[in-house]
């Protein structure tokens, strides 16, 4: 009777162990799936956005949705790619996370105002820029820090962002600054107008957010660096990043990028359009 239970037992356990072996082999790297072929068949796109960063997407406490400029490109371009009734699936990431999410395959693609660099391009394939910024600073009214130079020329603190490109941008330009960088634009703000830094630094699209939501803080000194936006994919995903850029030039073409564009900047002060938007 033992000996037939053990036998019995045995063959369980060979059985678990092959299935575990099977399933193991049945799960690809992300480098050896066809996303586009993927996603055509669930209709669905998974994107990897920003939920702080105010015009481009950011978390209403409200609904609990995300909302912005990016968000709604995202849907527009899923549309585009995949019919009127596929979906687009958001996730959020921040400036550190996104990139690991796109290389765990946790998401599809990231559109979250990550700029084209050729660091970055060692790591991912970029589509074609949807969006061109420039960073610059975020002061509060009255400040004396008017520029870039001047933070370098009193050794002020700037404060950024972890993971994003800005504050090694900074690092160049105004060496003699201190910087200190947050997990987020929300906390980066905070630090901000407690005092903990004279200027918060990144692109020139964020911070209009930022001071759209804060008054008493301007954009200043114009832009230093240029800030071209892409949506990262997988370098293997040659199909994907393709049908993505055929969808973004037919949703200019069609004039649904400038509809959305507008609605998230029609009320930004200073907002250039025409850079922004240009191809």
């Amino acid at each position: 009777m033992m000996k037939k239970f053990m036998r019995s037992l045995g063959l369980i356990v060979a059985l678990l162990t092959l299935t575990v072996v099977v399933s193991a082999c049945g799960s690809k790297p992300l480098s050896q799936r066809n996303v586009l072929k993927t996603d055509r068949q669930a209709k669905t796109v998974t994107w990897g956005v920003k939920a702080d960063t105010r015009l481009f997407g950011l978390l209403d406490t409200k609904d609990g949705k995300i909302k912005g400029f990016e968000i709604d490109l995202a849907t527009a371009l899923t549309k585009q790619m995949l019919g009127k009734d596929a979906k687009a699936k958001f996730i959020q990431v921040t400036s550190s996370t996104r990139m690991p999410m796109l290389k765990n395959g946790n998401i599809d693609a990231i559109i979250a105002t990550m700029t084209n660099t050729p660091e970055r391009r060692k790591q991912v394939a970029f589509t074609n820029t949807y969006f061109y910024a420039g960073q610059s600073l975020l002061v509060k009214k009255g400040s004396s820090i008017k520029n870039v130079k001047d933070l370098n020329r009193q050794k002020g603190t700037v404060l950024g962002v972890v993971g994003s490109d800005s504050v090694e941008n900074v690092a160049k330009v105004a060496p003699q600054a201190k910087v200190l960088q947050l997990t987020d634009y929300a906390q980066a703000m905070t630090a901000l107008k407690s005092g903990q830094g004279q200027a918060l630094t990144t692109d020139n699209g964020i911070l209009y957010g930022m001071s759209v939501q804060n008054p008493d803080y301007v954009v200043t000194g114009g832009t230093f660096v240029s800030e071209p936006y892409g949506i990262a994919v997988d370098k293997a995903q040659t199909p994907f990043r393709q049908s993505v850029n055929k969808a973004l030039a037919e949703l200019r073409a069609n004039g649904e990028y400038d509809r959305i564009l507008h609605k998230w900047f029609h009320n930004v002060k200073g907002f250039d359009y025409k850079e922004a938007a240009r191809e």
